[in-house]
């Protein structure tokens, strides 16, 4: 994984919660500068509310991105409140919050380029099944 040389990465990352909070758990797919699929992931996170299992995947995938040298990443969410607030347009008024947010921004400083970009959930559906599978799995046991 880490001998991976591309100039870019794409990852799309979503967390879910089924419940507020609730199950949840987050998905990852990394892709190369070609559209093909480096690394999948599904992992679940226990009981935490939406916005924090969100966090925890951006969180997640800064630490995968870490694995591949390359000059370029970006990270494609489709929760537009984290996003927002990563990017410095929205303020972060919760306690809970706010820890995840400066873990966000001290990940985010390791790279030379990385940009945090909102998508639609339409365009986000193989991060979000990932993320469906690991609360299942969770609610399995």
């Amino acid at each position: 994984m880490g001998e991976h040389t591309a100039k870019e990465i794409r990852i799309y990352a979503d967390g879910a919660s089924m419940g507020n909070p609730g199950p949840a758990g987050i998905g990852i797919v990394v892709e190369d500068e070609n559209g093909n699929v480096l690394l999948t992931m599904s992992k679940p996170i226990g009981d935490v509310t939406a916005n924090i299992a969100e966090y925890m995947a951006l969180i997640e995938a800064l630490k995968v991105a870490r694995r591949y040298r390359v000059e370029r990443v970006v990270i494609n969410c489709d929760s537009e409140l984290v996003v927002r607030q990563v990017n410095g347009d929205y303020a972060v008024r919760s306690k809970e919050l706010l820890k995840l947010h400066k873990q966000v921004l001290k990940l985010r400083e390791r790279f030379k380029e990385c940009i945090i970009r909102h998508i639609p959930k339409s365009e986000n559906k193989r991060a979000h099944n990932l993320a469906q599978v690991a609360i299942a799995s969770q609610s399995a046991t």
